[in-house]
């Protein structure tokens, strides 16, 4: 299936679209909120191992809802050497099936799971990632880049 593509501001307010990367394995992973124990967890995953998914022609894009200023703070806090869009509208979150009823002590509401797409360098979805761990995720996406790119 094609990946949708969009356009949406990175942490230094330059808009950068999904097209921008054909030819390169797109780790393109959905978020709940800046700075959170969880959050930061898979972003600093994703930040250890990006200098290999680089040299497997990956790239790493983050996507919350979270502002352009919180993207800044929390890219500047945790030294993130990767992209981080913001969608505080969710319609990206929204067309990637990321916004969801969740529940939290017996409370429903709706908000952003955990969820990640590998894509291939010709655009296509190859793997739907959901209810992730992050704290081995960013190594499960990486080995799973690995695997294909034989």
């Amino acid at each position: 299936m094609k990946a949708p593509d969009f356009s949406l501001a990175d942490h230094s307010n330059h808009f950068h679209k999904l097209s921008d990367f054909l030819g390169k394995w797109v780790v393109l992973y959905f978020y709940p909120k800046d700075d959170t124990p969880g959050c930061t967890k898979e972003a600093c995953g994703f930040r250890d191992l990006h200098e290999e998914i680089k040299k497997l022609n990956g790239v790493v894009i983050g996507i919350s809802a979270d502002t352009v200023e919180s993207h800044q703070k929390f890219t500047k806090k945790y030294n993130l050497n990767f992209l981080l869009l913001s969608d505080p509208e969710k319609k990206v979150i929204k067309r990637y099936q990321a916004w969801e009823k969740k529940k939290f002590l017996g409370r429903e509401y709706e908000g952003i799971s955990r969820i990640t797409y590998l894509i291939n360098p010709q655009g296509e979805i190859v793997k739907k990632y959901e209810k992730v761990k992050p704290e081995t995720h960013a190594r499960e996406v990486l080995e799973e880049i690995r695997k294909l790119s034989q």
